[in-house]
């Protein structure tokens, strides 16, 4: 027996990225988070990306991830663009996803450590140091 897929089921099954970010007023702040979901489209176009912000900045992370639900997303790894683990990964994150999870049982929600733990950014950043010295 041969099973396939429709374009409702491949729909329900797509992933996507959030790259999360603290958000400003100042609408330049921004453009480094864009920039990163740029080059992941570039990198991986069939990859589905988008940026959202815990404050001062549109759209928050519920909406995003509405918005995502809404096109069929059923499975979202969120990536907190924060080089310090301060309160708002350790607690204002985590509050977000418990209502995320709440609001939308049937999707799966990913969080990754903040970019500030990764080595590989750790590794690079002190690359930078050096390279500037």
């Amino acid at each position: 027996m041969t099973t396939s897929t429709t374009p409702a089921a491949m729909l329900n099954s797509k992933k996507a990225i959030i790259l999360f970010g603290h958000g400003s007023r100042d609408a330049l702040w921004h453009l480094p988070i864009q920039a990163v979901a740029e080059r992941i489209r570039i990198t991986s176009p069939s990859t589905t990306v988008t940026c959202a912000y815990l404050e001062l900045t549109e759209p928050s992370l519920g909406d995003a991830a509405a918005s995502l639900i809404n096109v069929g997303v059923s499975d979202i790894t969120i990536l907190p663009m924060f080089l310090g683990v301060g309160r708002h990964a350790r607690e204002d994150l985590p509050a977000l996803i418990a209502d995320l999870k709440q609001n939308h049982p049937s999707t799966v929600f990913q969080v990754q450590p903040a970019v500030g733990e990764n080595p590989a950014v750790l590794d690079l950043l002190a690359e930078i140091a050096l390279a500037s010295h």
